[in-house]
């Protein structure tokens, strides 16, 4: 004799691919949602743990390095980012020059200087010695360099001074054939050196 088994009545809405696929995303989205709720806390966990440390701050004679550097060049701001590259390149110039760069930036912070030509006459009559920090600083923004090392190219300020009519070496701003038109006018500097003459050395390109 056959035995009678009890089978169960199946819910066929319930049971379609559709309704159990969705079924299947929700238990994964309370699960996702469970999963990213303890990743949050541990975040906040770790944030409380890092925002207790002190903040390590900006060194000191770096900005004041970057407050020389934009009295010198006359801008409102420099690149912190290439300042930081450059005085630490020009440290390494010698063993002085931190001490030389602390000096002049004292001189610039004990004087009101109106302007660069101002401050870097003022400079070399102060410490004949500081002539040749203000070149290594100059060179650093305008050509990129310090102690004989390209420290940054396409950014170097001698390109933006004359970015409306000549592009740096291997970089072609401009469209097709852009060489074949006239390039445009540039008015000549009017301005006199403020340091004393220095000997010119003539560079390979």
């Amino acid at each position: 004799m056959t035995k009678d088994r009890h089978c169960p009545l199946v819910d066929l809405h319930t049971s379609s691919p559709n309704a159990m696929r969705l079924n299947r995303l929700t238990r994964m989205s309370r699960r996702d949602t469970l999963m990213a709720g303890m990743a949050g806390v541990g975040v906040l966990a770790v944030g409380n743990v890092v925002a207790a440390e002190p903040a390590t701050g900006v060194d000191p004679e770096l900005e004041r390095f970057m407050k020389v550097s934009t009295r010198l060049t006359d801008r409102a701001s420099l690149d912190p980012r290439i300042g930081k590259a450059l005085y630490e390149r020009i440290l390494q110039s010698g063993p002085e020059l931190k001490a030389q760069l602390s000096k002049l930036a004292t001189l610039l912070e004990s004087g009101n200087y109106e302007n660069a030509s101002a401050f870097a006459k003022a400079a070399e009559q102060a410490d004949p010695a500081f002539k040749d920090v203000i070149h290594d600083i100059m060179t650093g923004w305008y050509r990129g360099v310090a102690d004989g090392k390209v420290v940054v190219y396409r950014s170097a300020l001698m390109f933006d001074v004359t970015k409306d009519a000549i592009y740096p070496k291997t970089y072609a701003a401009g469209g097709p054939f852009y060489w074949t038109t006239q390039p445009p006018e540039v008015d000549k500097p009017t301005g006199a050196p403020a340091l004393s003459p220095s000997k010119f050395d003539v560079e390979p390109t």
